[in-house]
């Protein structure tokens, strides 16, 4: 009888709270995405040439970017022949991520519709993330041979200034000729 009541009285607490709220997916928004594993920011991005933080690597160790080495022109004294080449490197980096970006863009679409249509299969599914793998290296090197090829063409105490106006703190470390 007590065991009875106990069960009882269970039953009536359990039954009377709250019951958890489900957890909706942090994704359940992106749905209606063109192309779910990518924001439109982020095709955007992919379409202009953006570096998107691809860079940091050469950024945050001393090489400089030809777009911010540009934006600090004045700053950094550089002379019209620094100013040309470092346009012809920006140029040429922005023209090569934009060709890259699309192709990773297109894959990316390719990679979503082979699953919207529910034609993926395990060698599909392996043939595109390597595609979409090498495009991502691929427009990741470009934008780190844009800091290579910026970083030889300015002088220590350019790439020292750069970094300080930049906001990396201590501008005398890091810093590398070539």
């Amino acid at each position: 009888m007590v065991r009875c009541l106990n069960l009882c009285v269970g039953f009536a607490i359990a039954i009377t709270l709250p019951l958890p709220a489900i957890a909706a997916s942090p994704y359940a928004d992106q749905t209606v995405r063109s192309i779910k594993s990518l924001s439109d920011e982020e095709i955007a991005d992919h379409l202009s040439g953006k570096g998107m933080g691809l860079a940091k690597a050469a950024e945050l160790n001393g090489y400089p970017g030809p777009a911010h080495v540009l934006e600090l022109a004045d700053e950094l004294a550089l002379s019209p022949a620094q100013k040309e080449r470092t346009k012809a490197i920006f140029e040429r980096m922005q023209s090569q991520a934009r060709s890259v970006g699309k192709r990773l863009v297109d894959e990316e679409r390719r990679l979503d519709q082979l699953f919207a249509s529910k034609d993926i299969s395990a060698t599909l599914l392996r043939q595109v993330l390597t595609s979409i793998a090498s495009l991502q290296a691929e427009v990741r090197e470009i934008h780190l041979q844009a800091h290579l090829d910026e970083a030889r063409l300015l002088s220590e105490d350019q790439t020292m200034k750069y970094r300080h106006l930049r906001g990396y703190g201590d501008a005398t470390s890091h810093t590398h000729r070539h």
